[in-house]
């Protein structure tokens, strides 16, 4: 049996404040092509949120937009409790370095790296102390404490977004957000990521939204959003699968 995803000192946020607040956002890209049209959206705290909708619905402009990875053309983002837009660029990539983890469909680990090298770059790159016991920990929990020496080509697909989880979760951060994280895995691989994040909401109370085009994925999620033309058009908490895929045909996708 695996060991429980807690680790000394983790931070345990309280539920009472929300994660990130979207407060009428609205993104307009060059030529007026409205990306986001006045979205508001609450994460609550050790929650796990997907978002879905047909391609070009705006979802993955939200990610962006709620990690401060894009500026919103109006309204406000708070994360953390911080709003992204008072902050200079300076404090800005500080937020996102301290409080963020970011998981993505690439893996974006890199080559010459070691496994142990990869997910502790972070704290490396900030000059931040290194939790080996933390470090160790968490790479025996997403299943590569005996791959630490290892590079990513001498991994596995789901093994690499694996270490990747493991690289989000290492400054123990107050969001994951994962976009498309099992769009280039296996079914068996991708079944075992979801697993993973879901764990990392129920054991550690880590709060995630993730961007996903796929039912099966988003059916892992506390609450799933679907987008459509910049909006979000509905919101299901606990949908199934297929409740969710009939969602999508009826906007037209599928």
């Amino acid at each position: 049996m695996s060991a429980p995803l807690t680790a000394p000192g983790a931070r345990r946020a309280e539920q009472s404040e929300p994660a990130v607040v979207l407060r009428s956002v609205s993104k307009l890209h060059p030529g007026g092509v409205r990306a986001l049209d006045d979205v508001s959206l609450t994460v609550r705290r050790g929650t796990f949120l997907a978002v879905m909708g047909p391609s070009g619905s705006g979802k993955s402009t939200l990610l962006h937009c709620a990690a401060g990875l894009d500026t919103p053309t109006s309204g406000e983002v708070l994360l953390a409790g911080q709003e992204i837009g008072r902050l200079d660029e300076a404090r800005r990539t500080e937020l996102r370095r301290d409080r963020i983890g970011f998981v993505f469909q690439s893996y974006n680990l890199l080559p010459a790296l070691t496994v142990a090298d990869n997910v502790t770059l972070p704290l490396r790159l900030a000059g931040a102390p290194l939790d080996r016991d933390w470090v160790q920990h968490l790479l025996d929990r997403v299943g590569l404490g005996q791959h630490l020496d290892r590079r990513p080509a001498e991994l596995s697909g789901g093994q690499q977004q694996r270490a990747a989880i493991a690289r989000a979760l290492v400054a123990r951060p107050a969001v994951v957000f994962a976009d498309e994280p099992t769009g280039a895995l296996d079914r068996a691989s991708a079944a075992g990521v979801l697993g993973l994040l879901r764990e990392l909401v129920d054991e550690l109370q880590q709060t995630v939204v993730m961007v996903t085009h796929d039912p099966a994925a988003a059916a892992e999620a506390d609450r799933t959003v679907v987008m459509a033309d910049g909006r979000i058009v509905d919101t299901l908490d606990w949908p199934t699968a297929s409740a969710l895929a009939a969602r999508l045909v009826a906007l037209g996708e599928g």
